[in-house]
């Protein structure tokens, strides 16, 4: 008989689903820094509906959408669902990650139980009327982020997904690293690939900030895929030689400059001309790696708040700043003058659509792309994970936990 509740690594028979598994969770009483906020409880399997695949979770990314949730801030992912009727008091996190289809829902056509996949973050509803008059789900109203707005995550034996969220696991990756990828990458591929008139052409300058994360180890192998400039922003020289080291032209260390933050109002004079200076000199840093003149004709944002207004000034006439988070703060100031009178473009970018996800993971099949994972730590480190990205003391590149697989470096199931 299946027995209720397996340990973390013990295979249930292929398609028996136990009734508990055990799963890194937040609740409210919790909130607070993810070190404290993330336990491994003992919860009920969820239901597999209609459309749905239940995956056995050999390994988890982390990502910083769950240092968010820990905090229950900007938003208390757990109240925001339950004002939907969603019962659940719990949040289970994880956003991407690899593992073995273990059972499906009525409708599931292109999985079936013993697939190896690895698992995209973004969720929709496929019949919704704007997907199907754009094509683009992460247009659609009904998207959301899986395992940070959504439950049952792959922080947990088994997680819950939609069938569009399965692609095939790179036969060359292990689970851990294969887990680690499939947020970040196809988010930068669409950032650099996926606005038609600002897609990186050869000899484009790119300048990407945060070049040593998750996002930024991705921009920087993706430009120099199609010949581009990869020039990265740093905060140490550790991080500068990690960039260097995936083929970044330079990198700057932000740390040397100390203009960030909201913009002066523009008639304060003594404000607006020390943003200058220093944005000024920041540009120069960027003259001096290419060996010329030139600004970057797009650039890759995500920190928002501190380094909008820099990103904006330095863009090159014609080019775009596209950005997909704000981890510095959601308040984003821009000089409007620089935009229309140099005829710069404000992107917003969110997610991957299918069909983006399913071309990182060939990438990443073919050896092209790297998923960067530079650390993996056992299934109790969930918590432990997410406080260094809180604090920014972690390394580059991307990081994972193992959940069912019993060692690192595995690549299927155990015998």
């Amino acid at each position: 008989m299946v027995k209720s509740l397996y340990e973390l690594g013990e295979l249930p028979p292929l398609g028996e689903v136990p009734q508990q598994m055990y799963a890194s969770l937040i609740r409210q009483d919790r909130f607070g820094e993810p070190v404290k906020a993330f336990r491994t409880e003992v919860v009920d399997v969820p239901a597999v509906g209609p459309g749905q695949v239940l995956v056995y979770v050999m390994a988890a990314g982390i990502n910083y959408n769950n240092v968010w949730a820990a905090g229950g801030q900007p938003v208390d992912v757990i109240a925001a669902r339950q004002k939907f009727g969603l019962p659940e008091d719990f949040h289970i996190g994880g956003s991407e990650g690899s593992g073995v289809v273990w059972a499906v829902g009525p409708g599931v056509r292109h999985v079936r139980p013993g697939d190896q996949v690895v698992l995209s973050g973004g969720q929709w509803d496929e019949t919704a009327e704007d997907i199907r008059l754009s094509g683009e789900p992460p247009f659609s109203s009904s998207a959301l982020a899986w395992g940070y707005e959504t439950n049952y995550g792959s922080f947990a034996q088994f997680c819950l997904v939609n069938e569009v969220q399965c692609h095939p696991k790179p036969e060359n990756l292990s689970w851990e690293a294969a887990a680690c990828f499939m947020l970040s990458a196809p988010t930068a591929y669409r950032q650099l690939f996926g606005w038609p008139g600002h897609t990186v052409r050869p000899g484009d300058p790119v300048l990407i900030w945060g070049g040593a994360g998750g996002l930024g180890s991705s921009a920087i192998q993706l430009t120099r895929m199609v010949g581009g400039i990869p020039i990265a922003v740093v905060s140490d020289d550790r991080r500068a030689e990690f960039c260097l080291e995936l083929g970044a032209r330079g990198a700057i260390n932000r740390n040397d400059f100390d203009h960030w933050g909201r913009l002066p109002d523009a008639d304060d004079e003594e404000g607006m001309a020390r943003f200058l200076r220093g944005a000024r000199a920041f540009g120069k840093k960027i003259w001096e790696i290419l060996g010329e003149r030139a600004a970057p004709r797009i650039v890759f944002e995500h920190s928002g708040r501190a380094t909008l207004p820099t990103s904006v000034y330095l863009c090159a006439t014609g080019g775009m700043v596209v950005i997909c988070g704000g981890t510095s703060g959601y308040n984003g100031d821009i000089d409007l003058r620089h935009l229309w009178m140099r005829s710069k473009r404000l992107q917003g970018s969110h997610g991957a659509n299918t069909r983006e996800f399913r071309e990182v993971t060939k990438l990443v099949s073919e050896g092209v792309l790297d998923p960067c994972l530079t650390r993996c730590d056992d299934f109790e480190g969930v918590g432990r994970l997410h406080q260094l990205m809180h604090d920014n003391t972690h390394p580059g590149g991307n990081m994972s936990v193992l959940v069912n697989a019993p060692e690192r470096g595995m690549n299927t199931l155990p015998a």
